[in-house]
C-alpha cells in the first residue's frame, strides 16, 4: 500500500483525528484509499505507540475499511493478520467481514482476537469463517465446542485435523458420533493424536482396514496407566441394548454351558459349530472364550470382520491354524476363500498378542455394560 512517502508522526495523526474521521467519510473512494494507504504505512512505520494511539488508528482504519472494495479489504487483512499489536477494533471488523477472503487470514492467525471474539464470529457467520477459526495454531475448548455445535461435517473435519485444537471429552464424543455416519470423517477422527483411546476403539468396526491397523498400533503403544484411565472413561458410554438375541440363544447357551462343565469347550469345538451351522453356539462359545459380549462376537462374525476375529483369536492365544480354519469356514461362500483367509493369516502373524489384548479390553467394556 506504500507509495514511498514518509509516514507522518504519530502525534500528527492524533492531532488530526477529527479531520481524518471526516476524510474517512468522504464519498470519493480515491481519497479514502489514499488516506488508508497513508495511515497503514504510518502505523507500521511508527515505534512505541501507546494504547490510545493504537485505538485511534483502529477507529479511523475501521471507518475507512468498511467503505473499501473487497480487494483493498483483503490486502489490509493480510497485512494486519499476524501483527501482535494490531488495533483490536480493526481486527474485529475484518474478522466479521462477510467476505471470506477478507476474514480468513485474520481468523486463522490474528493473536489480537479473543476467545469471545471468535465465538461471536462462529455464531454469526458461515462455514468458511468457522473453518478459518478451526485452522488457528491454538483453538480453545470453548471455541471448539462452538464449532462442533454449528459446524458442518467438512468444518468438523478441519477441526479434527488440527492438533492445536483442544477438545473436551464431550466434544470428542460428539465428533465420534458424527464420524460414524460419515466416511469422510473416519481418517481425521482416527488420526487425531489426542482422541481418547476408548473413543478411538469405538471407531474400529466403522473404519476401513488401514485405519483399523492404525488403531491397533495406537493400542500397542499405549501407556498402561492411560489404558486404565481410558477404560474407566469408556465404561460410562457402553450401550446396554445392542439388539434382540436370536431365537435359539437359550438352547445354544445351555448346550455350550454343558460342554464347558464337561471340559469339552475347546477351540476345535468352535470350528465344528461353524461347519455344522451352529452359528449361535459358535458365537456364544467365542464370546466366552474371548470374554467379550455376545453382540460384539455376532457383529464380527455376521459382517465377516476377519481382522477383528484375528484380534480375538490372538488375544485368546489360539494358534494360526485354528484362526485359518475359522476364516475359511466364514468365507466359504466367497471365491478363493483359502487365498483370502491366508491373507488375513498374514495379518494374524504380524499382530502382537499385547496389542490384541489391549484392543480386546475395550471390546470387553460392552460385556461389562451388559452385566451392569
Amino acid at each position: 500500500m506504500s507509495d514511498g512517502a514518509a509516514p507522518p508522526p504519530v502525534q500528527d495523526i492524533a492531532s488530526r483525528l477529527p479531520d481524518l474521521i471526516a476524510l474517512a467519510q468522504e464519498p470519493s473512494s480515491e481519497k479514502r484509499r489514499a488516506l488508508l494507504r497513508e495511515l497503514t504505512d504510518c502505523f507500521f512505520g511508527a515505534a512505541g505507540r501507546s494504547e490510545a494511539e493504537t485505538a485511534l488508528y483502529g477507529s479511523v482504519l475501521g471507518e475507512l475499511t468498511d467503505a473499501m472494495e473487497l480487494a483493498v479489504r483483503a490486502e489490509l487483512a493480510e497485512r494486519f493478520a499476524a501483527v501482535p499489536d494490531a488495533p483490536h477494533q480493526l481486527i474485529r471488523r475484518l474478522a466479521n467481514d462477510e467476505a471470506e477472503d477478507v476474514a480468513r487470514p485474520v481468523l486463522q492467525a490474528s493473536p489480537v482476537l479473543t476467545e469471545a471474539d471468535l465465538i461471536q464470529v462462529i455464531r454469526s457467520r458461515g462455514q468458511g469463517h468457522m473453518r478459518a477459526v478451526s485452522q488457528r495454531a491454538v483453538v480453545s475448548e470453548a471455541v471448539s465446542d462452538a464449532i462442533i455445535d454449528r459446524g458442518d461435517d467438512e468444518t468438523l473435519g478441519v477441526l479434527l485435523g488440527n492438533d492445536g485444537a483442544r477438545m473436551s471429552r464431550a466434544a470428542c464424543e460428539a465428533a465420534v458420533e458424527r464420524a460414524r455416519a460419515n466416511p469422510a470423517l473416519h481418517a481425521p477422527t482416527v488420526e487425531r493424536a489426542s482422541l481418547p483411546p476408548d473413543l478411538l476403539n469405538e471407531m474400529y468396526f466403522t473404519v476401513e482396514a488401514r485405519l483399523r491397523q492404525r488403531i491397533l498400533e495406537q493400542n500397542a503403544r499405549m501407556d498402561p496407566a492411560l489404558l486404565e484411565s481410558a477404560l474407566a472413561a469408556g465404561r460410562a458410554r457402553v450401550a446396554t441394548d445392542d439388539g434382540v438375541l436370536p431365537p435359539d440363544y437359550a438352547e445354544s447357551l445351555a448346550y455350550v454351558e454343558e460342554l464347558r462343565a464337561a471340559g469339552q469347550l475347546t477351540p476345535q469345538i468352535l470350528a465344528r459349530f461353524l461347519r455344522s451351522g451352529g452359528r449361535t453356539s459358535f458365537l456364544i462359545a467365542l464370546s466366552q472364550l474371548a470374554d467379550i459380549d455376545f453382540h460384539t462376537a455376532r457383529q464380527i462374525v455376521e459382517r465377516r470382520e476377519l481382522d477383528a476375529l484375528a484380534v480375538v483369536c490372538k488375544a485368546a492365544d489360539l494358534d494360526r491354524a485354528l484362526f485359518l480354519t475359522y476364516a475359511v469356514v466364514l468365507l466359504n461362500t466367497d471365491g478363493d476363500a483359502m487365498g483370502k483367509a491366508r491373507a488375513y493369516a498374514g495379518m494374524y502373524n504380524e499382530l502382537t498378542r499385547e496389542a490384541a489384548l489391549r484392543t480386546l479390553r475395550f471390546w470387553r467394556m460392552r460385556k461389562a455394560g451388559h452385566a451392569a
